[in-house]
């Protein structure tokens, strides 16, 4: 390996560093609560050196929820790309997207639980544009498929679309806040009847 290529491994690790550091505070401390100074002392490297990496902590938040939608997308292909009956496909789909935000606690907190400032600069990409918005898509193509089979009623793709991401999601949130606080039934027994209670709704 030559030494350009080495010091951009190193760059790489470092800026990675710096997300995973960033990641655990967020998602433990809050967005206000949470300094540059703080993610660089907790690399114990100096604030100048985030700095160099990124412009603010909106900006490392936007990484980290980059990185997030990115892994989760992938999860979604992976399942929803199978073949199959679609409503079982859209099932195992919702599924796989719970099992994303259990695994992943902290990347789920702060790309999807956190309230943060709104990135109001002249680069800012629209929701539309962003990879939150294509993991969005993976559920509504889902949806389609299964209106498209004659198997969900209701042709509105992107009401069907929204009442099963705020079903999953409300699960989702309260596994990682409340998964030991509270008395709940069988885990895979709960996601299962959230489940296909959400999509019978439309059958």
């Amino acid at each position: 390996m030559g030494v350009v290529e080495r010091r951009e491994r190193e760059k790489q690790a470092l800026r990675q560093e710096i997300l995973s550091a960033a990641r655990e505070l967020f998602a433990n401390e809050g967005y206000e609560s949470v300094s540059m100074r703080k993610i660089a002392e907790k690399i114990e490297y100096s604030p100048t050196t985030i700095y160099l990496y990124f412009r603010d902590k909106q900006e490392v938040v936007q990484e980290i929820c980059r990185e997030t939608f990115q892994l989760l997308t992938r999860r979604l292909n992976a399942v929803l790309g199978e073949a199959g009956d679609p409503v079982e496909r859209l099932k195992a789909g919702l599924r796989a997207y719970i099992e994303f935000g259990i695994e992943h606690p902290d990347h789920y907190r702060v790309s999807l639980m956190m309230p943060c400032k709104e990135d109001d600069s002249p680069n800012a990409r629209k929701f539309e544009e962003s990879e939150g918005a294509e993991a969005f898509r993976c559920l509504t193509r889902s949806v389609t498929a299964c209106v498209e089979a004659g198997r969900i009623r209701n042709e509105d793709v992107m009401a069907v679309s929204q009442v099963l991401w705020v079903a999953i999601h409300g699960l989702t949130s309260l596994l990682i806040t409340h998964g030991e606080q509270f008395p709940w039934i069988e885990r895979s027994r709960l996601i299962e009847l959230t489940i296909s209670t959400a999509v019978a709704g439309f059958a």
